[in-house]
């Protein structure tokens, strides 16, 4: 049987909301409302695939800790196939505080990250072996490699980091069959200033350059020249906190279907605008129909 698949470490995410502003040092504020809520990354993804009634396989690490019990009661309510790679006595999972004002997000976070071994990357292969799409993260490049020889499509998202360049990424950039960055981050990663010189250095690696314009859609270019999927429309923000791995899903969902490149970033467009109008990574979301259905609109 076919699935999707992707292994990454389980994020917690306790969303402090409607703040007026961040607290100064020394000093105490309340927000008007608090929730917990798995976090970005490939959980959030693979939940999301999953609502989109894709089989999925999610690979990732939880311990004995509070909030990997909370994790676990989580994906156990989302009904997710998933597979604990975690053995040890620590805290695996990553845990962030979500500061949400009127304006913009800011995180505190906390990640015990583990060393990879060969035995936890033949573990990851054997279990991703077969997938006929994977999630693509920072970790595990030589499980991708063997997957991509397979005939794996391989989608790459890396999300903000200073660390980002073509040379810190480049086997990265090299295995993967599509990568997904949002503006601010084609632009770090490639040193370039505009939208058009960073489609030029990631044309490099991809025949057909995807970068995702937040609000004004996602650009796609290749060998027929440069356009424009427009965004979901009468979209109303509330926090952009998953939105990039909600758009993933819709992406993931097309190309796992056999849809055309325009149709899967017009899916993502779609789970991408739906996410935004809720707090957290899942609690805004479409089901296969609803996504069919406002597609072809």
């Amino acid at each position: 049987m076919k699935f999707a698949g992707g292994a990454g470490y389980l994020n917690v995410d306790l969303l402090f909301t409607g703040l007026q502003h961040l607290p100064e040092e020394g000093k105490e504020i309340y927000s008007r409302e608090f929730d917990t809520q798995i976090g970005g990354g490939v959980p959030a993804t693979m939940i999301n695939m999953a609502r989109l009634g894709v089989p999925v396989k999610l690979l990732t690490f939880l311990g004995r800790d509070f909030f990997s019990d909370f994790a676990r009661r989580e994906l156990e309510r989302f009904h997710i196939d998933y597979k604990n790679l975690y053995s040890g006595e620590e805290m695996p999972v990553t845990v962030s505080v979500a500061m949400v004002t009127d304006r913009d997000r800011s995180f505190l976070s906390y990640r015990n990250q583990k060393t990879v071994t060969p035995q936890l990357e033949e573990k990851i292969y054997r279990e991703l072996k077969g997938a006929r799409v994977v999630d693509m993260q920072e970790d595990f490049l030589q499980v991708y490699q063997r997957l991509k020889r397979e005939g794996t499509i391989l989608v790459l998202d890396t999300g903000w980091s200073e660390e980002l360049s073509v040379e810190n990424y480049r086997p990265y950039l090299e295995t993967a069959d599509y990568y997904t960055p949002n503006r601010k981050e084609a632009l770090q990663i490639t040193g370039t200033g505009n939208l058009q010189d960073a489609a030029e250095v990631l044309g490099r690696f991809f025949e057909q350059v995807i970068i995702k314009l937040d609000e004004d859609g996602c650009m796609i270019k290749d060998r027929d020249g440069t356009r424009i999927i427009p965004p979901l429309p009468g979209v109303h923000p509330v926090d952009a906190t998953g939105a990039g791995d909600a758009f993933l899903s819709g992406f993931l969902f097309g190309l796992y279907e056999g849809y055309p490149l325009e149709d899967c970033v017009l899916f993502g467009n779609i789970t991408g605008g739906t996410c935004v109008q809720s707090v957290g990574c899942l609690s805004g979301y479409v089901n296969r129909e609803e996504l069919l259905r406002i597609a072809g609109k």
